[in-house]
């Protein structure tokens, strides 16, 4: 079993739901288990959470089958952008459909009839992210067709928040102002007004006048606030610890360079330690020189090059023996200390934390996957 693994405490995810979940109130919450739970791990956290949440949110189809696999029953929306093509697998693994323009919903009308099959679908509208989804300008088009497709089922409306993470809610608010603006075509013709959701993590807690039907959670629920500038008006704690242990401790002399590049060199004789850990599991080769990792309980500076599956570390005058306990992310270690390294930000981090990197189940379960 490898050395290196990460430990997630579901019920610290559970709490986090939790409190999430009072401050939303009424709202319901589906929190976002795209690329893979923010690297949870998808398989052991999705099962565990799902009495506990009203939708599951994802970013691919192949995100979204992949839950139905593990036994999920609970809802689940497909956020991203979909291709005509993909609509079968809707019908097929009972998918809700992001409808993010014209095109794609006509084309699902038209597959849900000649199958027979009647389709979820949510209305994607574009209020500034330019990304996926129709222009608030444009929506009415979309609304008006919508209510002619008779084999598809509206059952909500969403847009997606640009900045919301800043302390400046002038371009969110704009946001929220032109999605209102399209939901008027609701009530100017007296029609039911579909599920409504706004708000990612920096929404929920930024813009609290913005969390209307449903919230979608993504980094807050793992347990890391959207930046600096938000209001942290949720009490949430992160649930992962990325653990290894020495492989091979040695003594290293000045003039003797430290890994690819020779990029560093002790300047006195220097115990330096090798972790089983590397880029290809997500620690980043840009942190070289930069990162700090936690071994016997104390703090050490990651020396020369990062490798592909392995880094160093220097203890200085201090010891450590093979199969010592190393830290590289909790116990005071914070995924912003990880982005500062990187020169990323906390998503990053996260998501890229390999599938080759066990994940170890606590608090709920205790499984390895």
């Amino acid at each position: 079993m490898r050395p290196t693994y990460l430990q997630v405490n579901l019920s610290q995810l559970k709490q986090n739901l939790e409190s999430i979940r009072a401050h939303a109130a009424p709202a319901k919450v589906m929190p976002m288990v795209k690329a893979n739970a923010y690297g949870h791990g998808v398989d052991g956290v999705a099962p565990f959470i799902e009495p506990y949440v009203d939708y599951f949110g994802v970013a691919l189809a192949e995100e979204g089958i992949h839950l139905r696999q593990l036994g999920i029953r609970k809802l689940i929306l497909v956020t991203g952008g979909t291709l005509p093509e993909q609509l079968p697998l809707f019908f097929e693994h009972d998918l809700i459909l992001a409808a993010s323009s014209l095109d794609l919903l006509t084309a699902a009308d038209k597959l849900a009839e000649s199958t027979r099959k009647r389709l979820k679908v949510h209305l994607k509208i574009d209020t500034g992210m330019e990304r996926v989804g129709v222009r608030d300008y444009e929506a009415e088009s979309l609304l008006e067709k919508s209510l002619a497709c008779r084999n598809i089922d509206v059952e909500g409306i969403f847009t997606h928040l640009a900045n919301s993470e800043v302390i400046d809610r002038k371009y969110s608010l704009m946001q929220l102002e032109r999605f209102q603006e399209v939901l008027r075509f609701y009530e100017k013709r007296s029609l039911p007004m579909p599920l409504r959701h706004v708000c990612n993590s920096g929404g929920i807690l930024n813009l609290p006048e913005a969390h209307f039907d449903m919230v979608r959670p993504g980094v807050l629920f793992y347990g890391v606030y959207p930046g600096r500038e938000v209001n942290r008006v949720v009490d949430v704690k992160p649930a992962l610890t990325w653990r290894s242990r020495v492989v091979f401790s040695k003594m290293t002399m000045p003039g003797r360079p430290v890994s690819y590049g020779s990029l560093w060199q002790a300047e006195s004789p220097a115990r330096i330690v090798t972790i089983p850990c590397g880029y290809a599991d997500g620690y980043f080769r840009r942190m070289t020189n930069h990162a700090r990792v936690i071994v016997n309980g104390r703090r050490y500076p990651q020396v020369g090059r990062i490798c592909m599956d392995q880094f160093m570390v220097n203890l200085g005058e201090d010891n450590a023996q093979v199969g010592d306990e190393v830290v590289l992310l909790g116990e005071g270690i914070t995924v912003e200390d990880l982005a500062k390294w990187a020169g990323t930000n906390e998503y990053e981090v996260m998501t890229n934390i390999s599938a080759r990197v066990p994940r170890v189940y606590i608090g709920g379960a205790s499984t390895r996957a």
